[in-house]
């Protein structure tokens, strides 16, 4: 019987440990590949902070003017007002934007929660702070609140100054931040009215009407600007930020108020 001659080289049998090899780590690598889609998607299915939902529909370069705000679907929404396309929408969840304060570079918003929020107004790139009135929700619902009419005031032309008005108490916040930087509360008998309010000056006057027949007109009336209530000789603190330039008092308002007219 004839043998017919099989050669055997080194090479041969180093393929299959090879390809053996290749597979083993072929294997991990795609199901890392796999997973990938399912961490992220794990990742963005995390409950956003207070139901907050923010769309970015348009990148923006660095530099580019604040655009327009709206109220549409439910939502803030921030637009182009030459072409009307959206640049970003702001929801949240379980609540609806009942006023809006437009200032450079801020979108501050009033939600039907008691709930203010500030976004980053040019890009929409995030909510840099949220501050809950207190017990807002259910006065917010009533009549009396005028669907929050008069409630979110600038207290400086830049907008760097907050004033969060409801018939109980004024609360000043910086912008920036969202720090809480004084607090106003009303008379014992009286009750600010958010909507009835003028600017004179650097100053914004606001009603605080009181029950009682006897008391003076004066003392339903009361002026305050970032720094506070404006009352003669007052010393109120600055509002920088930490480790910023010493705070400037201005008296401007005051000497404005006190000026004939």
């Amino acid at each position: 019987m004839s043998v017919v001659p099989f050669e055997v080289t080194a090479a041969e049998p180093v393929r299959p440990v090879r390809a053996r090899r290749g597979s083993r780590l072929a294997l991990p690598v795609a199901l890392g590949l796999l997973a990938l889609p399912l961490i992220t998607a794990a990742h963005h299915s995390r409950p956003a902070p207070y139901g907050d939902h923010l769309t970015v529909h348009a990148r923006v370069a660095d530099g580019a003017a604040d655009p327009a705000l709206r109220t549409r679907g439910g939502a803030v929404q921030a637009y182009d007002p030459a072409t009307g396309h959206a640049r970003w929408t702001h929801r949240r969840e379980g609540a609806r934007p009942l006023a809006l304060l437009p200032a450079p570079g801020h979108a501050v918003a009033l939600w039907s929660d008691g709930m203010v929020t500030d976004t980053a107004r040019a890009d929409g790139s995030a909510v840099r702070w949220h501050r809950a009135i207190p017990g807002g929700a259910p006065w917010l619902r009533s009549p009396a609140a005028r669907g929050g009419a008069g409630v979110l005031r600038p207290l400086d032309p830049r907008g760097r100054m907050l004033a969060v008005v409801t018939p109980r108490r004024i609360a000043a916040y910086r912008s920036a931040d969202g720090d809480l930087r004084w607090v106003l509360p009303a008379r014992d008998g009286c009750a600010f009215d958010p909507a009835r309010a003028v600017r004179r000056g650097g100053a914004l006057m606001l009603a605080q009407p009181c029950g009682g027949a006897a008391t003076p007109w004066t003392a339903q009336l009361i002026a305050v600007d970032d720094l506070g209530r404006i009352v003669p000789r007052r010393t109120p603190l600055g509002n920088e930020l930490p480790g910023g330039a010493p705070g400037d008092v201005r008296t401007r308002a005051e000497k404005e108020l006190a000026s004939p007219r």
